[in-house]
């Protein structure tokens, strides 16, 4: 065995030896010869009865390499005489990839500790919750500024077919790191593949895993105080967003940005984002003064500055983060913003 086969090996014999009418005989590596074997298989008695479980291990638990796998066993399991039971393992499954597991009645564990193995009145499940630190850092990758790019360009219109070359132009982007978003997803089972090109399958499941890794975007916040409000504040707001017709240099953001897009929790200040150009504009329309304290005027500086070409006008004169960022924004910004995030979804992400 290599080191992941004796890994994956030992965790199941963990697993098993703590059932009392489990007897192990033997574990065998690499039963059959040729590709359509499994990787290892266990025989056992189970109360009293023999059974052997058969396992397919993979060293990616992404679904898209899941299902290959899954299917190798049922084919295996199909054309094999025996009390064959099916097992994959990985060093991680994620929920998607256990669902797939689950949906297609094979047991399954990883290294992380998850696990779910049942046959013959035994039944073994333990759900560790988070991901280990290798899963997160893909994550993160995924999640990076210039990656989101990329799921921003995306998100806009998910049955929208992109070739890779499209797609990095339109995201402004290299096409390596368009090509390595596009198999990210594609392992993760978010896209589908045409004769077009790749488009999202599950917009869904993609905001869902972006909104629970979700990181403001790095840079400075500015805190501010203005005496306007009302419709002099709004009049104000639009000479200052509208500095020019084909880019924004600022734009409402979070509660300001969703009172536009899908009005649903109020408050007293107004969030923005900014490059130089757009703040000195905020400054001198709006008439803010710096305030330590009591702002009702928010700005933020984000570092990546193409944040500001994600954006949209759902009124004359009024730029605001596109649904996708404001909805992030207000997913991070505590239960009340929760609240507000989940209805901009309902009302502007109907996927």
């Amino acid at each position: 065995m290599n080191s992941l086969e004796h890994q994956a090996a030992e965790r199941l014999k963990q697993l098993l030896g703590h059932v009392p009418s489990i007897h192990l005989d033997e574990m065998q590596p690499e039963v059959l010869s040729g590709d359509g074997g499994p990787d290892f298989q266990v025989h056992l008695r189970a109360v009293g009865q023999p059974r052997t479980l058969v396992c397919e291990l993979s060293a990616n638990g992404q679904p898209r390499h899941v299902k290959y796998g899954l299917f190798q066993l049922r084919s295996y399991i199909a054309n094999n005489e025996g009390n064959l039971v099916p097992i994959f393992a990985a060093p991680y499954l994620s929920t998607d990839s256990q669902a797939l597991c689950r949906e297609h009645e094979v047991g399954f564990f990883d290294l992380h500790g998850n696990a779910f193995i049942s046959f013959d009145g035994i039944y073994i499940e333990r759900l560790v919750a988070g991901a280990p630190p290798a899963e997160k850092r893909k994550l993160k990758s995924l999640f990076a500024p210039k990656a989101t790019q990329v799921l921003l360009v995306m998100l806009r219109d998910p049955e929208r077919a992109w070739r890779v070359s499209e797609l990095a132009e339109a995201s402004d982007v290299s096409l390596g790191h368009a090509s390595n978003v596009r198999v990210a997803l594609f392992d993760r089972e978010w896209t589908r593949v045409s004769s077009d090109g790749i488009s999202l399958a599950k917009p869904s499941a993609l905001l869902d895993a972006w909104r629970d890794n979700y990181e403001a975007p790095a840079g400075e916040k500015l805190r501010y105080y203005t005496h306007l409000h009302g419709r002099a504040f709004e009049e104000a707001a639009r000479k200052a967003l509208r500095l020019e017709a084909d880019k924004a240099h600022a734009a409402l953001a979070s509660y300001s940005a969703a009172n536009w897009l899908a009005p649903y929790a109020r408050t007293g200040t107004s969030f923005f984002y900014a490059d130089d150009i757009g703040l000195e504009r905020l400054k001198n329309e709006l008439q803010l003064s710096s305030a330590s304290k009591g702002e009702n005027v928010v700005i933020a500086l984000p570092r990546e500055k193409w944040l500001l070409s994600d954006t949209v006008e759902p009124a004359p004169g009024i730029i605001c983060t596109s649904p996708v960022r404001t909805y992030l924004d207000l997913a991070a910004a505590g239960e009340r913003g929760q609240e507000a995030a989940e209805h901009l979804r309902q009302k502007a992400l109907k996927w």
